[in-house]
């Protein structure tokens, strides 16, 4: 039974290293890691440390340290295939049947490790020789010192189409076909793929060559500036990120990893200092290489360049991990001036000024918002849906519902705040003052529009009765309604029915003068205020200053309400897709509704005591105040 290091790999990323330990050994959180005393030798202090980003465990009392499958094989002491089939089986992967071609095809890829290590010590060979001169000026002009040119391993191809297969002579023709070093044509005809070349290593997560990368010295016509390996059986250009053999120890050193976008660029980091640094490899970014970056750190940071081709990689990467997006696992996103590349802003201003970027990257969440918010002209109400529609797009996209319904929230919320700006403040008009210097004593009038949409309002029944006490306290106290303008007109946004009637409020608060004391009236009194609306701020008899408190709470709690429904009915249509999630969600709203009706109840209460305390009497139990959100 033949299984390939890429299965391996895939099936270690799909395991839980911690859910599979945690199933005999008691684990305990330990920052990004877990910890416990070691199940390999008896001791008292914990040294035995789980990490499921890396995918291993290590002891460090007595250097135990395996994969999910090593703790199978080892602790439990499971054959290797009971073990793997064991963990496929939870990963809801097939292991592969029985294949006598299997066991060839891992003899071959052997050997073709041993031709593109050959091919590698012969590039490097030519680079030092005569044909390598404009190798080496070019290398010295990017500025690279000796060590680097010698960690990264630059070699020269040279400009000659069976200069490699002379070189690698004791290699059969079809290996060096099929490693990518050769290209065989339909008449039977084979080159060197790669010629005039500067070359550089494409190595493993082992640190085994697997491919190459050419950069082309001269310009020649229809020729690509940047040449790779084909995909081989060493070599999957989407499952793999250059140099993460050598950034993966780094990154673990110094908690984050960088993404550029080429090898070169990560190549120019390393040379200032920066060893934390991958690239893809002429791809668009792909989810296999974001699970890659995961196993590292949780929050990679994608540094590509500032030009528009450089923001829509960034976008195309962005729109890649929305669907795998998981808790506490993300990207961050530096966003470089325009037209410079990395190695262009640590050549001119030094390596300080990308360090300053790197510590304050932008979340994944507000680099899409800007980049949607900026990708077309918002001059238009459709124009201005159109972002929306795309911003729903991108959250509709997220497959984990906590982080989805977060993404909407806050995008949303984004969007309001910017199609809807807050009103400017008003100006209130000064009330005429009598011929004492005091403001006329009669009660102000509003005109009869407004007062028919306030009465509407009111008169709504016991649904509304908060409501219409609210608009009521209003019309005794004109002026707290400046006060809570800003909470007044977010209600009105969130519940439409309500609108017109704050509109006309604030109209009737500016018409009149709303910092007199003296009410407003509707011309021939108040609609009956339903039984539930038992507020001090309506008793004649109640202190000013305590009846303003109590409507400045019951205005929180008119825009609370709205809030909490629409999050009451989000987790409900939750239930077909994430019954567990939305039940528990659900629960949660439950109690925050309870808390509101007791809060509105207390209202009540006070109420009751203060009309006692103005009879004499001591307070009752106060009336029912109800359900406000029935």
């Amino acid at each position: 039974m033949a299984l390939t290091p890429q299965w391996l790999d895939e099936l270690r990323m799909r395991t839980t290293l911690s859910a599979v330990i945690g199933r005999t050994v008691r684990l305990t959180k330990a920052g990004r890691e877990f910890k416990a005393c070691c199940p390999f030798h008896q001791e008292n202090t914990p040294s035995f440390y789980v990490n499921d980003e890396k995918g291993f465990y290590h002891c460090f009392g007595c250097e135990a340290h395996g994969d999910a499958i090593r703790w199978l094989t080892d602790q439990r002491g499971m054959p290797f295939m009971d073990a793997v089939k064991e963990l496929a089986a939870e990963a809801s992967m097939e292991v592969p049947a029985p294949d006598p071609r299997a066991a060839r095809q891992a003899e071959k890829r052997a050997s073709l490790h041993d031709v593109t290590a050959a091919a590698q010590e012969w590039f490097v060979g030519q680079l030092r020789g005569a044909d390598g001169a404009r190798a080496r000026e070019y290398l010295a002009g990017r500025g690279f010192s000796e060590a680097t040119v010698r960690e990264f391993g630059f070699g020269y191809a040279p400009d000659a189409k069976q200069a490699l297969a002379q070189g690698l002579s004791r290699f059969d023709e079809g290996m060096l076909v099929e490693s990518g070093m050769r290209i065989k044509t339909e008449d039977g005809s084979r080159y060197d793929r790669f010629r005039d070349r500067l070359m550089l290593p494409i190595h493993d997560q082992r640190g085994r060559v697997i491919a190459f990368g050419g950069r082309i010295l001269a310009e020649r016509q229809g020729a690509a500036k940047y040449l790779n390996s084909p995909d081989t059986p060493l070599f999957d250009k989407g499952r793999t990120l250059y140099n993460l053999h050598r950034a993966a120890p780094a990154a673990r050193q110094a908690g984050r990893i960088i993404v550029v976008e080429g090898y070169m660029d990560a190549i120019a980091l390393a040379d200032a200092g920066i060893s934390e640094v991958v690239a893809p490899l002429g791809t668009a970014f792909t989810e296999a290489q974001i699970e890659l970056l995961w196993r590292q750190v949780e929050r990679p940071i994608l540094c590509f360049d500032g030009d528009n081709a450089g923001q829509r990689a960034a976008m195309r990467a962005i729109a890649r991990a929305l669907p795998l997006l998981r808790p506490a696992h993300s990207l961050a996103i530096v966003r470089l001036p325009a037209g410079m590349d990395p190695d262009d802003l640590v050549k001119r201003e030094g390596v300080g000024a990308l360090e300053a970027l790197l510590e304050k990257p932008q979340s994944l969440l507000d680099a899409l918002w800007a980049f949607e918010k900026s990708a077309a002209p918002l001059d238009s109400p459709e124009a201005k849906a159109g972002l929306k529609a795309r911003l729903l797009e991108h959250v509709e996209a997220v497959q984990h519902p906590d982080i989805r319904s977060l993404y909407k929230r806050e995008l949303l919320e984004r969007f309001s705040a910017f199609a809807f700006p807050p009103r400017p403040p008003r100006e209130f008009r000064k009330a005429p003052r009598g011929p004492a210097g005091r403001h006329d004593v009669a009660p102000r009038t509003v005109d009869p529009h407004t007062r028919s949409r306030l009465e509407s309002a009111m008169a709504g029944g016991a649904r509304d009765g908060l409501l219409a006490a609210v608009i009521a306290g209003f019309l005794r106290f004109p002026d707290q309604i400046a006060a809570q303008e800003s909470a007044l007109a977010a209600f009105a946004a969130r519940d439409p029915k309500a609108g017109p009637a704050i509109d006309s409020l604030l109209v009737a608060a500016e018409t009149l003068d709303s910092r007199s004391d003296l009410p407003i009236s509707l011309g021939e009194g108040l609609p009956a205020l339903p039984e539930t609306s038992y507020f001090a701020f309506l008793d004649e008899g109640t202190d000013p200053d305590v009846a303003r408190e109590e409507l400045a709470e019951a205005v929180s709690l008119l825009v609370e309400r709205p809030a909490l429904e629409a999050a009451l009915a989000q987790a409900t249509a939750r239930f077909e897709t994430d019954p567990e999630g939305a039940f528990a969600e659900q629960q949660r709203l439950l109690r925050k509704k309870l808390e509101f009706e007791s809060r509105l109840g207390q209202m009540a209460s006070r109420r009751a005591a203060l009309k006692a305390r103005q009879n004499g009497a001591a307070p009752g139990d106060g009336p029912d105040v109800g359900s406000e959100m029935d």
